[in-house]
């Protein structure tokens, strides 16, 4: 009987369901080293790969942090050096996927029309205020420099 009813139900394998890329769904991808198998085969060769992964993402997000306080896109560069990582440790990857994750809830917070509207009114009034205060400015002193005026 229970063998009857085993072939008249479909059962299906939770395991049978998993893609073959290691159950990653959407566009993730699986964790790991993403070295070429001949590096991965031996072990003073991997691990000197990933000093050297290691080595160009500091020098890259040293850059990045570097470009912070002076010109230059400093964040996109720090996360650049964060996917020079991520090619290699786990633990970047599962950064850059907290960070996507984060910039994508943001973004759509952004698109709501409630908060979009809401914005858009305190940059209004932001620049209203700016202008008053140039105004003021420009009403007093004219178009000199703050530091060429004299008291």
């Amino acid at each position: 009987m229970n063998a009857e009813s085993n072939e008249r139900e479909e059962v299906v394998d939770p395991a049978a369901t998993v893609p073959v890329t290691g159950g990653v769904t959407g566009d993730e991808r699986e964790l790991g080293s993403r070295a070429p198998q001949i590096i991965k085969r031996h072990r003073t060769l991997h691990l000197s790969w990933q000093v050297g992964v290691f080595a160009i993402g500091l020098a890259v997000v040293a850059a990045g942090i570097v470009m912070l306080p002076l010109p230059g896109p400093g964040w996109l560069v720090i996360f650049g050096g964060m996917a020079i990582w991520a090619t290699e440790f786990v633990w970047a990857q599962l950064v850059l996927r907290w960070t996507k994750r984060k910039v994508t809830e943001a973004a759509q917070k952004a698109l709501d029309p409630k908060v979009r509207r809401r914005n858009m009114i305190l940059t209004t009034i932001g620049l209203v205020i700016v202008a008053v205060l140039v105004g003021i400015y420009v009403w007093e002193f004219g178009l000199a420099m703050p530091w060429n005026i004299e008291q």
